[in-house]
């Protein structure tokens, strides 16, 4: 069943500013089950709480107003469409998460809406099967840290999460939310573009990172697949564009990470037998291009580009070099020849640290780094080494050619 004006008929003859101040919460409660609730343009007051299957279309001229208080729209039941709305002006509380949407509910579908002035964003708790599409989500103007999650999922799983415009937030937050999609979002000018936690098998691909002050963080997730994103401006002295820790078997492949403060950053796999695999991504220009911490390896490292970073690759940790895989890469500052013309350099590339070692074991040195004394160590120790420099990588067979 369609309903578009059936509850509050009266309403509808009065002048246009006074239907601006009708409750939402009537509309919902008169329309059936299974119904299509599509309101006529205005502005509606919330909060309000969708406890039945139905939809509710606003036809992209519908805005949904809490006036401070609370969130804007509750969803408690499973099956429930939201689609074209305007939700704004949640109340500002962190404990109690206000925002433009809670969902409470399996197999949802919220396409379509614009979020502003919301503390939180949406929130999926407990909602599995469900699909976050399309929409454009921005939270208050301040410090970061004060702001709340664009999007945040708590105990949700199997939901797809596409092609939505997020900016101006503090994180999107996975928290104990397995096998989950993000797909074709752009996310901007925030702290955290994507955060997660205990998040194994997520799936993140051909996303838009910029300007966060850290791209990917995953921390003890295990399975997860960084796929074709591309992340840039991650400049925070502390950020990264992918950042692993305690998290095991990831591939992160066919990304393009810019201008970050370390392009990518891992310790170890947290079991012998899994790998954290990096194939085919570029770096470039980034301060550092990846930062491996711990000594026990198993990275695995095949057809990287790496171009114009100012450190390719920094390893903290007393381990053995060799028990990380390094082949096929690209590096701009490899001096060796290809005489047989097979598209790999004839000698192996190997990252020597000479004078670097300074800084790379003893944090307050860093702040000195690049400096004109520490650049003359470094020449003079290449030139006439006094102590015998640390091998950091061996890539056996470099290429010669960079990706497109």
């Amino acid at each position: 069943m369609r309903l578009s004006c059936l509850p509050l008929l009266a309403a509808l003859w009065l002048p246009a500013p006074l239907r601006a101040a009708q409750p939402l919460q009537p509309w919902l409660d008169v329309a059936p089950a299974g119904s299509v609730l599509k309101l006529p343009p205005g502005v509606y007051r919330g909060p309000a709480v969708i406890d039945k299957a139905l939809t509710l279309d606003g036809g992209g001229q519908v805005v949904i107003d809490a006036e401070g208080h609370g969130t804007v729209l509750t969803v408690r039941a499973d099956g429930v469409t939201v689609r074209g709305l305007t939700l704004r002006n949640s109340g500002e509380s962190h404990d109690a998460l206000d925002g433009g949407l809670m969902a409470e509910g399996n197999g949802l579908l919220i396409e379509n809406n614009v979020i502003e002035e919301a503390l939180f964003g949406i929130s999926l708790h407990r909602s599995n099967g469900s699909v976050v599409r399309g929409n454009r989500i921005r939270s208050r103007a301040g410090d970061p840290a004060d702001r709340g999650d664009g999007l945040r999922l708590w105990y949700s799983s199997g939901n797809l999460i596409e092609g939505n415009d997020i900016a101006q937030i503090r994180d999107i937050t996975v928290s104990n939310a397995p096998r989950n999609r993000f797909v074709g979002n752009t996310v901007r000018d925030s702290r955290r573009a994507l955060n997660l936690l205990f998040a194994n098998r997520t799936l993140i691909i051909d996303n838009r990172f910029e300007r966060n002050s850290t791209g990917i963080i995953a921390l003890n997730s295990d399975g997860i697949v960084i796929r074709g994103n591309r992340i840039t401006h991650a400049m925070d002295p502390s950020g990264a564009g992918v950042a692993l820790k305690e998290t095991s078997a990831a591939l992160v492949e066919g990304n393009e990470i810019v201008h970050c403060a370390h392009g990518i950053m891992a310790d170890s796999p947290m079991h012998p037998l899994n790998r954290i695999v990096f194939i085919g991504n570029r770096l470039a220009h980034n301060v550092t291009g990846v930062y491996f911490y711990g000594a026990k390896g198993g990275h695995m490292a095949i057809g990287n580009t790496f171009l114009s970073n100012l450190w390719p690759v920094i390893i903290i940790g007393d381990g053995d070099p060799m028990n990380d895989v390094w082949w096929g890469n690209y590096w701009d500052s490899y001096e060796g020849f290809d005489r047989d013309g097979d598209g790999f350099g004839d000698q192996p590339h190997e990252l020597l640290a000479y004078a670097d070692r300074i800084w790379m074991e003893t944090p307050a040195a860093r702040f000195f780094r690049n400096s004109p004394v520490l650049e003359l160590l470094d020449f003079l120790e290449r030139l006439a080494p006094f102590a015998a420099p640390t091998l950091i990588l061996r890539d056996p067979s470099p290429r010669m050619r960079r990706s497109p």
